[in-house]
């Protein structure tokens, strides 16, 4: 299933009713890949890294559930390119997850500025996330969305480093209120690897 196809065409997407009819067996494909695409950072927050076809897939979802047609592909495509890794870079969707909805307004009130202190240690090399620009991610009064988009561009050397087993790979935030890290697992490590030319 991966591929290093770096953007989503118009003909890349599925007839909807086609779409139907796999859209079983492709969603269970997807969880399985996704698996090795996902860590947690501390208690509350999940990095979830994206490539071609986890983007492929929210695409086809949107057009299922919102079934906009024609008119809504130019949107998606839009909307969900920009997350697709482009060879040299990883991109990820961090998520702080909590459920309880009082604590959750409380924690990204004190969590404003996140997205500047994310990072990815490479083999000891420091990679700083770059936040996706389409917009603030944290308002006027400092509070921090829940969802983040980010990018870590890297250099030819550290994604040959990263390519090699057991390379020391480490997803951290360093804000004050979060400073949570952690090294993610070889399963990871090799599948996030894979998004690289």
């Amino acid at each position: 299933m991966p591929r290093t196809t770096h953007e989503l065409t118009r003909d890349d997407i599925m007839d909807m009713d086609a779409y139907a009819k796999v859209r079983q067996e492709r969603r269970k494909a997807v969880t399985q890949m996704k698996k090795n695409r996902r860590v947690h950072i501390g208690p509350d927050a999940t990095a979830y890294f994206e490539n071609y076809d986890t983007m492929w897939h929210q695409i086809h979802e949107m057009l299922h559930i919102e079934k906009g047609g024609e008119a809504q592909i130019k949107d998606e495509l839009s909307a969900y390119n920009p997350l697709i890794p482009n060879g040299r870079e990883l991109i990820c969707t961090l998520m702080f997850e909590i459920d309880d909805e009082e604590r959750r307004s409380k924690f990204l009130a004190g969590l404003g500025g996140v997205e500047q202190t994310v990072s990815l240690e490479i083999d000891g090399e420091t990679v700083l996330a770059v936040p996706e620009d389409d917009v603030d991610r944290t308002n006027a009064e400092c509070k921090a969305s829940s969802i983040q988009f980010l990018h870590f561009k890297v250099s030819d050397d550290q994604a040959a480093k990263m390519k090699q087993p057991n390379t020391a790979v480490v997803l951290a935030i360093g804000h004050d209120a979060y400073g949570h890290m952690v090294k993610l697992p070889e399963a990871v490590r090799e599948a996030l690897a894979g998004d690289f030319d």
